[in-house]
């Protein structure tokens, strides 16, 4: 799967995201710090991403910043993003389920490389609900901008 990747600074877990990717078999597209032909503010290079996911050019996203807010915000303002700050594998678990968020924000600053990879994993195993009133409120995101 082809997922667009992008933080602003080359610390914490932002190479091992990357990495921890091919090892699971993915093509990271990187943005930001991780493409040195990037800008690499956290607005510009979470929107790059967030573009990529909106426009087919990936999957899904992962955006990083130090605390992991502006670069979900950010990645929010392209039209349909889904972007969820998630801190550990229950929330990331739960926005791919009910939420069927198409990008995963992280914090540089508070995410380890044990914590992302449970969140990788749970991320990638989580699927979208097919109850009737989960797809019925991701349906209702669609229509609020």
């Amino acid at each position: 799967m082809r997922i667009a990747v992008s933080a602003d600074e080359r610390t914490g877990v932002a190479e091992a995201i990357v990495r921890e990717l091919k090892e699971r078999g993915h093509e990271p597209l990187p943005h930001g710090a991780l493409n040195f032909q990037d800008r690499n503010d956290w607005a510009w290079a979470s929107e790059a991403a967030a573009r990529d996911v909106a426009e087919g050019r990936a999957e899904q996203g992962i955006v990083a910043c130090w605390t992991g807010t502006g670069a979900s915000i950010a990645a929010n303002k392209v039209p349909g993003i889904r972007a969820a700050l998630c801190g550990d594998a229950e929330t990331a678990r739960g926005a791919r389920r009910w939420n069927d968020a198409n990008v995963l924000a992280l914090s540089l600053r508070a995410t380890s490389e044990a914590v992302l990879h449970e969140i990788l994993d749970a991320w990638f195993e989580a699927a979208p609900s097919s109850d009737a009133e989960d797809v019925q409120n991701i349906e209702h995101l669609a229509e609020i901008r």
